[in-house]
């Protein structure tokens, strides 16, 4: 069973439908909307400040989202996909966004709707991630614009995936 764990009187929240593998943990100012997956080893930490996650969000194995004692939040909207081993401190990821695996975004940046940041990246603090952009490198920068339509198709079938795997796992209780 995941590990679920109050702190400062903060106990977290777990939307309808929402899967947490075995080894995840949450803890703390953590609200997490409906039909979300948790997964492997992905650490949401919410003692120092809040993390708040949409709808169909998938936290994907090893991640880890942060923020600062009283200086940052993180906020993720609906239909977010946060790649293996990625690391969210701080920041604002907006609806149908990617976070590529091992990307890193650091405190105040903001990932527009549909955007995609590369795996690897380094999206530095206070960073404006462009709507319907890529981003690769370190530091990330502007690759190139991605059509809307094709953006909302890539990250939410991704999302849509991610709901469909969590449901295997359900199945097997």
């Amino acid at each position: 069973m995941a590990i679920v764990k109050s702190v400062r009187g903060f106990t977290p929240e777990i939307g309808d439908n929402t899967f947490l593998a075995e080894t995840a943990v949450v803890i703390g100012d953590v609200v997490i909307g409906k039909d979300c997956s948790i997964w492997y080893g992905a650490v949401l930490r919410g003692d120092v400040n809040s993390i708040r996650l949409g709808d169909r969000v998938n936290v994907q194995d090893g991640a880890v989202i942060h923020t600062l004692y009283e200086k940052s939040v993180s906020i993720l909207g609906d239909d977010v996909s946060v790649g293996h081993n990625a690391v969210i401190h701080g920041a604002k990821i907006e609806n149908g966004a990617l976070i590529g695996m091992g990307a890193i975004v650091l405190d105040h940046a903001v990932v527009g709707e549909g955007a995609i940041v590369a795996a690897g990246a380094l999206v530095l603090g206070g960073t404006q991630v462009e709507p319907g952009s890529i981003y690769a490198g370190v530091p990330a920068k502007f690759v190139k614009k991605v059509d809307p339509e094709q953006s909302k198709e890539i990250n939410q079938k991704i999302a849509s995936n991610y709901l469909i795997y969590s449901g295997w796992y359900k199945a097997e209780k």
